[in-house]
């Protein structure tokens, strides 16, 4: 450092930004005020974070279905962006920008809320910030606890589940992901095979307060298989299996069977993250920088799967951060955040760059290490 950046004044910034996020089947909007100093975030407020959610449209059918939740986005974000606004006692002049998911997602939802995003930040000429949607969660813990970088985040959604060693803002280097189905997948799909309806994830771990998880021996996948990798198929099969056998004449469950169930999954998948989590910690440990755990996603509200996770921490001397539940799950605050930080570090895109930015269906935020295999298909990896 030179003798005029020592002498040079404190840089004091504060952006207000709004967020929008419709990458699955919520709709939401937020507005967040972030502080910085010298580029470096020192404080947040969440001024509204407003979430529509489309639980009772899709219920029918047992998962989300991507035109009903399109045309459930373009029917309210404008509403839930006039809520946002109101409850934040904002108007559009007072924002420093717009961000918005846009990728990666459903991408006729995504459509919607960055098409909506581009609408605002063009007619009250603001600068608009395109967000990758796992960034979003990747930072989403900024929001309530200055955690520094760097540390290891591990992002369980319904889309998505990987370890990612998050080194800085825009650096992200990505141990391991699911070979198969993501960690809320499974948890939506056990709750359907169990009769408990959606959002899975709540459904699965209020039955299982009344069940016994030693009653039934489900496997712990990958036990033998170096690496970080997830795997939730065989699980999800076993859990099929055994659902099958405990069906009476009528075919139905009796409630004991389900709650025993509900719990014995919770504990083979708490089981398994927390396996493959430890790995993480213990190579990373090495480095002697890192000392945080971060999850995030929806998977992340699950309070068993804290407490496994907890006792990874405690045993390698690390602190484990879990954002508070309504910043677990897809929400616009977390979007408005990471658009705030990349304003903040001059890596938001100019403003015909923002404008022509195209949606995207997939978006990694990190490309696989270098001699890790990952699946994806034949079009790449999902994220």
């Amino acid at each position: 450092m030179t003798a005029f950046e020592e002498n040079a004044p404190a840089r004091k910034e504060i952006f207000r930004l709004l967020g929008i996020e419709t990458s699955c089947d919520d709709t939401a909007a937020a507005v967040v005020e972030a502080t910085f100093l010298n580029g470096d975030l020192i404080e947040t407020h969440v001024l509204s974070n407003e979430v529509w959610a489309q639980h009772d449209a899709h219920a029918a059918y047992g998962g989300v279905v991507p035109e009903i939740a399109a045309r459930s986005h373009v029917e309210r974000v404008d509403d839930v962006v006039a809520c946002a606004m109101a409850s934040a006692g904002a108007d559009f002049e007072d924002l420093s920008a717009v961000a918005a998911t846009a990728g990666p997602g459903l991408v006729g939802g995504v459509m919607v809320g960055l098409t909506a995003a581009k609408a605002i930040a063009l007619s009250h000429g603001l600068p608009l910030v395109p967000v990758n949607h796992l960034e979003g969660h990747a930072l989403s813990a900024r929001l309530t606890a200055l955690i520094p970088f760097p540390y290891l985040l591990l992002l369980i959604s319904g889309g998505h589940t990987q370890l990612v060693a998050v080194e800085g803002l825009g650096r992200y280097r990505r141990l391991g992901t699911t070979i198969d189905d993501a960690a809320g997948e499974a948890f939506d799909k056990t709750a359907k095979l169990l009769g408990l309806g959606q959002p899975g994830g709540p459904r699965i771990e209020s039955a299982a307060g009344g069940g016994r998880a030693s009653r039934y021996d489900l496997p712990r996948p990958l036990q033998r298989r170096p690496g970080c990798d997830f795997s939730f198929s065989g699980l999800k099969t076993a859990v099929r299996l055994l659902a099958e056998e405990h069906v009476d004449k009528n075919g139905a469950l009796d409630g004991q069977a389900v709650a025993d169930i509900a719990a014995a999954f919770q504990s083979a998948a708490a089981e398994h993250l927390a396996a493959r989590t430890r790995r993480a910690v213990d190579e990373l440990s090495r480095d002697g920088e890192y000392g945080h755990l971060v999850v995030a996603g929806g998977v992340a509200a699950n309070c068993v799967v804290k407490s496994a996770l907890a006792r990874v921490c405690d045993e390698a001397g690390w602190r484990l951060v879990a954002p508070p539940s309504r910043y677990c799950t897809d929400n616009g605050a977390m979007i408005a955040l990471a658009g705030a930080e990349r304003l903040a570090a001059g890596l938001a895109p100019t403003s015909e760059d923002a404008r022509a930015f195209a949606p995207r269906a997939r978006w990694p935020l990190a490309p696989p290490t270098p001699g890790r295999a990952h699946g994806g298909g034949r079009k790449g990896p999902k994220a």
